[in-house]
Parts: structure tokens; sequence; C-alpha cells
């Protein structure tokens, strides 16, 4: 099969769900939403199968050479693909957590599959939970890696789109 028959047969799409009830400004939204979007490509970054970080003899603009390892479909289906990314809204926080629960029933993993992205509310949101260092955190999305579409669809039915 030629590649680029295989990358129409693998339709994929990320899938973000933010937080309605934050009522954050737009600025604020698209950060999160970002942040939610990165999220899986920073983990691979980080720990993407190479053992080390290679750093490259440059003494102009040092460098680093990172090894990031990834599913076949998300490298051909959406990286090359059309990008496909759909932004939905949960009404709270406990809306937007019954996502996770959907997403383990299908197998997904929290920080491998999706993120919990939290913001440090050092300009518009207030804290709703502490962290062990007194760091105050807000929930604001999740982020999904790249899935094929009939997995998104069955994580977003019951969210509507972001408006």
């Amino acid at each position: 099969m030629e590649l680029e028959d295989r990358m129409q047969d693998m339709k994929m799409r990320q899938l973000i769900i933010a937080r309605k009830d934050l009522a954050m400004s737009p600025g604020k939204l698209a950060a999160q939403v970002s942040h939610a979007s990165m999220a899986y490509f920073a983990h691979l970054l980080r720990t993407g199968g190479a053992d080390e970080v290679i750093s490259l003899d440059d003494d102009v603009m040092p460098e680093v050479e990172v090894l990031a390892v990834m599913p076949e479909d998300v490298y051909l289906g959406w990286l090359f693909g059309s990008f496909t990314k759909t932004v939905c809204e949960a009404r709270n926080r406990a809306h937007l957590l019954k996502v996770c629960a959907m997403a383990e029933e299908l197998g997904l993993r929290e920080n491998e599959d999706y993120f919990l992205i939290r913001d440090n509310c050092l300009t518009e949101l207030t804290p709703e939970e502490v962290d062990e260092d007194g760091q105050g955190r807000t929930l604001t999305c999740i982020g999904f890696r790249p899935l094929p579409d009939e997995v998104s669809h069955q994580l977003s039915r019951k969210y509507h789109l972001y408006v």
C-alpha cells in the first residue's frame, strides 16, 4: 500500500475539552488549549525513547538532539494528515473529569494518552487546589493525544463544541 493511501486510511483527531464555568478570557482560553494540545508532544520529547539527551557541539547556538518515538497512525495520519483538532466544552470540573473515566474504559492512560492541564493561577484564575509545594492551581482542560476519529467521537459525544 502506498504511503498516501495509508495516510488516507488513518483519520486522526486531537480532542481538547475546556471548562466553560471558569469564564476564561479569550487569551487565557487560547493559552490553556495550547497547553493541552502540546502536552502529548512535550511528553514525547521529554520521554520519547532516548536514554539520554545528545548535545550537539555548536559554539554559536547550542542545540539538543531528541529522539521521539510515536505510533505510526499519529505520525502519518495526524502530523502528515490534516492536523485536525476539536475543542469541546465541559460545564464544570466534574463534567470535565467524567471524560477521564470514559477514556480509561477505552484503555487510555493519564499522562500518556491524555493530560490534565492545571493553570498556576498567576493571572486571572483563583486556585481550586493547592499542591504539596503550596502552589495554587485550577484544572482548566484536558488534552488527548491524536486519536482515531471514532475514538475521539466516542469521548466527545457528551460534550458540545466550545462556543
